[in-house]
């Protein structure tokens, strides 16, 4: 596989930065050092990786997908060996393609789908979590990428293809909708299907196209507008989009699907794209910084991002004569929150390829910051911070220390799409990627030349 042709200016939004030495230098400093997170907390016996780095944290099936579409893109960067980048591939196919599947409560699976958390080591279910449909979705994303970069003729690459087509068979979407359209959002062995269904704009775009590009157990049509049905549509600083608070929501699927110029039932009428829509959701988040209307501090236009989070609370404190709340991990979201203050740098960088004219003077400044301040007091680009929230008198506020797959895996993969459009590119490639796109009623774009 060689690498992937660059975006061009044209293909990248109007007004787009084309970036300079020191952007490219700084983009790949932060790109390559959240790629080590997936080396150093990984399993390469069974290809498992943490969910974060909280002593004796589980795996996180999700974490294991965005390892497992982040090895080409080490490959291709120069970080990785390619034989390695295999060996820990085939180490999870080898392990998800052999888990027990029977839902037992100490098991690994279900009717293809997989327990949220593993234990790092044994495999088997952690933390009496979910049968999760939306992190096995993840996972089979992850394997859907190698199958695509692993594509030599011989027997290991062979064996990836194989092997990320029989997961992939596996899962029976029908299943998970329990006698509805929508899919349920898991399943447990003590309580069977949770309550909700993936309605309304969130990050089950990618969910939806896998199901209905199943070859085995594909989903109807009528479940992605039931998906549609719950959109809210706004108009938010003057900019009209499908709203949802935190920026994960906007960026997830996108890390795989390449939505430039595709239109749906829903978007065609509006005239954008989803990736425009993320785009104006992300200029959203940079005015409400902007204006900071609670007044949080070192809170604006070059220090900005609210999504899922770890953050200081629970607790209380008067701010500016006003009692604030301060949460733990919560899902932050602008304008309408919840917010307390706390930035997630990782959310902004994961919309590069949407805004690159915002995010760029972004992290200038927090390189900036970095740079002259204390390693203890450090904003630190990878995790989340509250300059608000200080945990002792004159310090620069709190920073959490710790760190989760869910977050560097988005900066990996859409730095590199911004960078050269390798995981749009491998996924536009993907025959049941095409297949669910055009089975959603997607037109446009690539996919009319499919």
């Amino acid at each position: 596989m060689t690498a992937a042709a660059p975006i061009t200016r044209d293909a990248r939004l109007p007004g787009a930065v084309s970036g300079g030495d020191s952007d490219d230098t700084l983009l790949e400093k932060i790109q390559h050092e959240a790629f080590g997170y997936f080396i150093k907390h990984g399993n390469p016996g069974n290809g498992l990786v943490c969910d974060s780095t909280m002593p004796d944290a589980p795996a996180s099936i999700a974490v294991v997908g965005f390892a497992l579409s982040g090895y080409p893109v080490a490959v291709e960067r120069g970080w990785m060996q390619r034989s390695d980048a295999l060996a820990r591939t085939l180490a999870a196919l080898r392990f998800f393609h052999d888990a027990d599947q029977s839902g037992a409560v100490d098991g690994i699976g279900h009717h293809g789908f997989f327990y949220h958390f593993l234990d790092m080591h044994r495999g088997r279910r952690a933390w009496a979590s979910e049968l999760s449909t939306i992190d096995t979705t993840l996972l089979v994303a992850g394997m859907l990428v190698a199958a695509r970069y692993f594509d030599h003729d011989d027997a290991e690459e062979r064996e990836v293809r194989a092997k990320a087509a029989a997961i992939y068979e596996r899962v029976d979407w029908r299943w998970a909708q329990n006698g509805g359209r929508a899919p349920t959002m898991g399943w447990t062995p003590e309580h069977g299907f949770l309550r909700y269904r993936w309605i309304g704009y969130n990050e089950a775009l990618i969910l939806y196209v896998l199901a209905l590009g199943s070859p085995s157990h594909p989903l109807q049509p009528d479940a992605y507008a039931q998906w549609l049905s719950g959109f809210r549509w706004k108009r938010i600083y003057g900019h009209a989009h499908v709203y949802a608070g935190p920026l994960f929501i906007h960026q997830f699927s996108q890390i795989w699907i390449d939505c430039r110029g595709l239109k749906d039932a829903y978007m065609a009428p509006k005239n954008i794209d989803y990736f425009e829509n993320s785009r104006r959701a992300t200029y959203v988040h940079h005015e409400y910084a902007s204006r900071n209307p609670k007044r949080f501090e070192d809170y604006h236009g070059r220090c900005w991002g609210l999504t899922a989070s770890d953050g200081p609370g629970p607790a209380k404190r008067i701010h500016h004569g006003r009692k604030r709340k301060f949460y733990d991990y919560r899902a932050r979201g602008a304008p309408f929150g919840p917010d307390d203050g706390t930035v997630a740098p990782w959310a902004a960088i994961a919309s590069l390829p949407f805004a690159p004219e915002l995010v760029m003077p972004m992290l200038h400044y927090l390189s900036e910051q970095t740079g002259s301040a204390p390693e203890a007091v450090a904003f630190d680009f990878y995790t989340s911070f509250n300059p608000t929230y200080h945990v002792r008198r004159g310090d620069a506020g709190w920073v959490s220390r710790r760190h989760y797959g869910l977050h560097q895996g988005p900066m990996v993969l859409m730095i590199e799409n911004y960078r050269n459009g390798l995981l749009w590119r491998l996924m536009r490639e993907s025959p049941p990627v095409v297949r669910g796109l055009r089975r959603a009623g997607f037109t446009g774009g690539w996919l009319d030349l499919a």
